[in-house]
């Protein structure tokens, strides 16, 4: 094992070949021969198929297909099928919501908005059903559905930001349009709309738990490494009947931050501030507008902001004064 005591290398097992634990009656039969694949293993299991879809992967595939097509081929027209130019300018590519003032109409014309409401349902629905597999999957196996919860809070915030919050502002107008740039555009405007989204308590605590999580999985997954010598990797050993593994981690970890978690414990830590992020984002998001109008007069009211000096003082209406023009 001494060999591979740095970040370049890799284990990679090769036991037997798996088809996996066996499935109910019922179930679709798993396709595809499995084999092994180096390139592959460098990053993650070598060991690749079978494959396994069931309904509700194969429905959201399906329905994911849709929409991709609808917003690539959208994003195409808008530069005349001009191969070139889609390429080009792919990133600054859109598919946009209705306007304003279609409000919450479902029946548009294509060209105003109608594309966005179609996409948007058919990758709707492809998430959805992708949860439903991945809780499904998790079930079939014995597994504990912490996966498919966690997937659930991405989800909330995308229903958040596409469907709840135009739904309670009366216009799909509010929705993020399809694309990279555009949506960050969106965002950008929006914080400027709404007098700037960092005064926002939600995202606040969205960004604390983000740059949380990271710091978290890094020092974890630096952690079981720099401990793998000693068997770390064998996790739930270490969490049952601790050995030198732990006990060196925690060591470390109390001479470093004054604190240590266990070896279960980091991966509730961890499964926490990542589900938190999206979640606190989305009320953040869910609250602009509907309930708070300007986040930095939030701000100054609530002691979070500083008052900035009125550099100018007040102005008079020109038409106001006596001997202008009526």
């Amino acid at each position: 094992m001494a060999t591979y005591q740095n970040i370049f290398t890799r284990v990679q097992v090769r036991g037997p070949l798996y088809d996996g634990v066996k499935l109910g009656r019922g179930a679709w039969r798993r396709s595809g021969t499995p084999y092994f694949n180096h390139l592959l293993g460098r990053i993650g299991d070598a060991q690749i198929g079978p494959i396994y879809l069931g309904t509700s992967g194969l429905a959201a595939l399906i329905f994911g297909f849709f929409a991709f097509e609808i917003i690539g081929l959208n994003m195409w027209a808008s530069v005349n099928w001009n191969p070139i130019q889609f390429v080009r300018q792919l990133p600054w590519l859109a598919l946009e919501p209705p306007p304003p003032g279609a409000g919450l109409n479902i029946f548009l014309p294509l060209n105003q908005g109608g594309w966005w409401l179609i996409a948007g349902f058919f990758l709707t629905c492809s998430l959805l059903l992708w949860w439903a597999r991945i809780y499904s999957r998790a079930r079939a196996l014995g597994l504990g559905t912490h996966t498919a919860w966690a997937f659930a809070a991405a989800i909330w915030l995308y229903l958040v930001l596409g469907f709840i919050r135009p739904l309670l502002m009366g216009s799909w107008g509010e929705a993020v349009p399809f694309g990279i740039f555009p949506h960050l555009d969106w965002t950008a405007a929006f914080s400027i709309r709404y007098g700037n989204l960092f005064y926002n308590p939600f995202h606040m605590l969205s960004i604390a738990f983000l740059y949380g999580a990271t710091l978290l999985f890094a020092m974890h997954g630096a952690t079981i490494l720099a401990v793998s010598r000693f068997g770390g990797e064998r996790e739930i050993e270490q969490v049952v009947d601790r050995g030198t593994a732990s006990e060196r981690a925690a060591l470390f970890w109390r001479w470093t931050m004054g604190f240590n978690a266990t070896m279960e414990s980091i991966h509730r830590w961890a499964w926490w501030f990542a589900v938190l992020c999206p979640l606190t984002g989305g009320i953040g998001i869910l609250l602009t507008g509907t309930v708070v109008d300007n986040w930095y007069l939030w701000g100054v009211k609530h002691g979070i902001a500083p008052p900035y000096p009125m550099v100018f003082g007040p102005m008079t209406d020109p038409a106001t004064l006596p001997g202008a023009p009526q």
